[in-house]
């Protein structure tokens, strides 16, 4: 033997092979074993099975549908999805007072007798379980897809579970209209308010605009153009006034000419009528023609020193001025010269004169001639005054009416910046105000489809269902799955009496272990009287457990019968 066998005292032989007699056989032995668990299992999960009251579902199809107006007519001022919609309001229905205020509501009185054995915080919870909503997208595109989603509710009485169900459903409608309308209401204040305000503020900067246009009138920087056309003309205007005077001062000039030949004539037809001591006036003439040639030089200078102040040197019309000027003063000293000759010619005519008067009717004549063309011209130098008066009041307006028009373009230069800023603000605001003005009308348009139900609707498409049929719980499965897990309990603690067992059962074993021939078996002969007392005892136990098992069954039966139904 081995140092195992010796310390042991014993030799470990391993087990052999069974077959399915031995099962059989094994079977036979542990019959209770396997019956006892199975049965138990049966009980148990009976009672069990029974004993649960029914789940009923009700259940129910909602859709949201898109708004029946087109976008490209009236846009969505809300930028949310239905689907956030729906879940947003799933948050709402499932808080704790919505739950709360279904429970307590009387016409459902939902979970009676777990609010008498548990908090309402607990019991919110189990009804948020037994609340299933899901969600699903139907056919669409885009925004205008649907979304459609089911609502379900788990109750063991099936009135208050379609009855909890449909209060669901009126609270989602009324949160989908109250969702729309708080929306509609924040969009259309918010809207309202920014419009109030850029009314306001472009009315103020319209209010300043004008303040500022009306204090700086033609100096503003869209009035330079017409006051530069205006100055232009201004300058037009004086160069033609400038040139009317010289025209004026020559035509007068020749007309004083005319005028002082003609008087030099009628004087001397006077001298030659006169005694050859009497004085001549040639002196006098002389420096009246004169005196009227220097006032007209005078003019002209004073001209030439008003287009000096408007333009530059070189510029046309100072040039013309200053030959007119040039012309003027030679033409003065021609006068000069001839005054001179003439005044030499009437000295010698008197000199040479007879000293004696006569009476000549054809020089009487020419005289009378002569005071007429003398009265003539003098009407025409006073027609000239009166128009070169004229003409310098003309002249003397232009020129304050230029120097303002020159000022205003000075002052405009100033206050451009200001000005463009100013008109830079006033159109960003009337811009801002014109677009909320058309955000202001989309929100309106919104609301219309609102109060129309032309927009977002909440629409059933399954009523909430009557449960007819419990869904829970699955009463034979749940007795099928006792009765199998009893069968292999009761197998396993047959295993394990069999392992427990070591002793020899039938001739295989004899066999197998000795290795020796069977040449014949006795028979275990045991006491009758204890073996039919085993036996008593046995029936007892099992008729025990059988009644007990029947009762615990019928109980569950009528419990399920009575309270569950």
């Amino acid at each position: 033997m081995t140092a195992t066998q010796a310390a042991t005292g014993y030799v470990a032989i391993s087990r052999r092979t069974l077959d399915v007699e031995d099962y059989i056989d094994l079977a036979r032995r542990h019959v209770g074993w396997i019956v006892g668990p199975m049965l138990a299992g049966v009980v148990i999960s009976t009672v069990v099975a029974f004993a649960l009251p029914n789940v009923y579902i009700s259940q129910a199809e909602l859709q949201i549908t898109p708004a029946q107006v087109s976008e490209n007519i009236v846009k969505s001022t809300v930028n949310q999805g239905l689907t956030e919609r729906i879940q947003l309001m799933q948050n709402e229905i499932e808080s704790r007072t919505s739950l709360s205020n279904i429970i307590q509501d009387p016409r459902l009185n939902l979970y009676k007798s777990e609010l008498a054995s548990k908090p309402l915080e607990d019991v919110i919870d189990m009804m948020r379980k037994n609340i299933h909503i899901k969600i699903d997208s139907l056919p669409g595109d885009g925004a205008r897809r649907a979304s459609a989603f089911s609502i379900s509710f788990e109750y063991p009485d099936r009135l208050k579970a379609r009855d909890t169900v449909q209060t669901l459903i009126t609270k989602f409608s009324d949160s989908n209209l109250n969702a729309q309308r708080t929306q509609y209401n924040t969009v259309n204040t918010f809207v309202h308010d920014e419009v109030s305000e850029a009314k306001a503020k472009l009315d103020q900067l319209n209010e300043e605009l004008t303040k500022f246009r009306v204090d700086n009138s033609g100096k503003l920087p869209e009035q330079s153009s017409m006051n530069i056309a205006q100055l232009t003309a201004l300058q037009q205007q004086m160069t033609s006034i400038n040139d009317s005077l010289n025209r004026e001062a020559t035509e007068k000039l020749q007309l004083d000419t005319r005028l002082g030949t003609l008087q030099s004539q009628l004087q001397l037809f006077d001298m030659l009528d006169k005694e050859p001591g009497a004085t001549t006036p040639a002196v006098k003439l002389q420096n009246d023609q004169l005196a009227a040639m220097n006032r007209t030089i005078e003019q002209a200078e004073s001209s030439l020193a008003q287009l000096e102040k408007l333009y530059k040197p070189g510029y046309p019309d100072i040039r013309d001025a200053e030959t007119r000027l040039a012309e003027l003063t030679r033409q003065r000293d021609a006068l000069q010269k001839k005054q001179d000759e003439e005044q030499a010619r009437v000295n010698e005519a008197l000199k040479n004169s007879p000293t004696k008067k006569s009476t000549n009717v054809a020089l009487a004549q020419r005289q009378l001639d002569v005071q007429g063309q003398i009265d003539q011209t003098k009407a025409a130098i006073q027609a000239k005054e009166m128009d070169r008066s004229n003409l310098l009041k003309e002249q003397t307006d232009v020129n304050r009416r230029i120097d303002a028009y020159q000022a205003k373009l000075a002052a405009a230069s100033g206050i451009e910046a200001t000005y463009n800023q100013m008109i830079s603000s006033q159109r960003a605001a009337s811009e801002k105000y014109q677009t909320l003005m058309s955000q202001q009308q989309l929100t309106e348009q919104n609301g219309e489809l609102l109060q129309r139900k032309a927009g977002e609707n909440l629409d059933v498409l399954d009523p909430p269902s009557l449960p007819q049929q419990p869904a829970a719980p699955k009463r034979w499965m749940i007795i099928g799955a006792g009765t199998a897990i009893g069968f292999i309990v009761g197998l396993a603690l047959a295993g394990l009496q069999e392992a427990k067992d070591t002793s020899l059962k039938n001739l295989k074993d004899v066999r197998a272990y000795t290795n020796l021939p069977v040449l014949s078996s006795i028979p275990l002969l045991e006491n009758t009287m204890l073996v039919r007392r085993k036996r008593r005892i046995a029936y007892l136990a099992w008729s025990a457990a059988v009644i007990v098992g029947i009762m615990a069954v019928t109980a569950s039966l009528y419990y399920h019968m009575t309270i569950t139904v």
